[in-house]
């Protein structure tokens, strides 16, 4: 089964650093994950008129609707933004206000955000972590911030970005291993199963999750 994973990208400026953030981050999870993958990108700059039309009218159309379909409809996703004002921009938050909360849960999560210096840094604990655990998604350990000088590598450490990303990275396919893991010929009528072994399947897979999940954060 493929894997779908959305990478959502909330950099207005072109070239935006906040995309080349999300580009790199989409290329490390792709390098590393053994199985069918499908990767999308997000532009939250390509929908922001609608998603401000959508706030005022109380639901999305369009080019907006579709970018949330794909947002609820993935396995995981890798999301960058950013820094203004010490948090996240307006326009991502804007996005996630208008996801289904249910279509979050339990769903992986890799945060990225871009700022002019390394002291914003904090916006990934402070600001994106907690946005994310209220949508009862599931964060991975390792967020992944990218300051100006990071890019150039005056004055910055592009080794210890690319050790972040790389990191992120792992722990994102390693949560995904499940997923990713050839199944038997008879899995391959799940569509003909009963609600009671598709609810047994989800379970054992979703166990597995939590099972990666907590060796990442060295809980067993």
């Amino acid at each position: 089964m493929t894997t779908r994973i959305v990478a959502v990208n909330a950099g207005l400026s072109e070239p935006s650093s906040t995309r080349l953030l999300i580009d790199r981050m989409v290329a490390a999870v792709t390098d590393r994950f053994d199985g069918p993958i499908d990767v999308q990108v997000v532009d939250l700059r390509d929908v922001a008129g609608e998603l401000g039309q959508a706030m005022t009218v109380g639901f999305a159309t369009g080019k907006a609707r579709a970018a949330l379909d794909e947002v609820e409809g993935a396995d995981a996703l890798i999301v960058a933004t950013p820094v203004f004002n010490a948090s996240y921009s307006g326009l991502f938050k804007m996005f996630f206000d208008l996801v289904d909360i249910d279509a979050m849960t339990g769903k992986p999560v890799v945060i990225g955000a871009t700022g002019g210096s390394p002291r914003h840094s904090m916006v990934l604990d402070h600001a994106l972590r907690p946005l994310f655990a209220y949508l009862r998604s599931v964060v991975l350990p390792t967020g992944v911030y990218a300051a100006s000088a990071d890019w150039a590598g005056a004055g910055g450490d592009t080794t210890t970005l690319n050790d972040r990303i790389g990191r992120a990275a792992g722990e994102l396919v390693s949560l995904l291993a499940p997923r990713s893991t050839p199944v038997s010929a008879g899995a391959g009528r799940r569509a003909q199963d009963g609600p009671a072994t598709v609810s047994a399947r989800q379970q054992s897979v979703e166990a597995a999750g939590i099972a990666n999940f907590a060796k990442l954060l060295g809980t067993t």
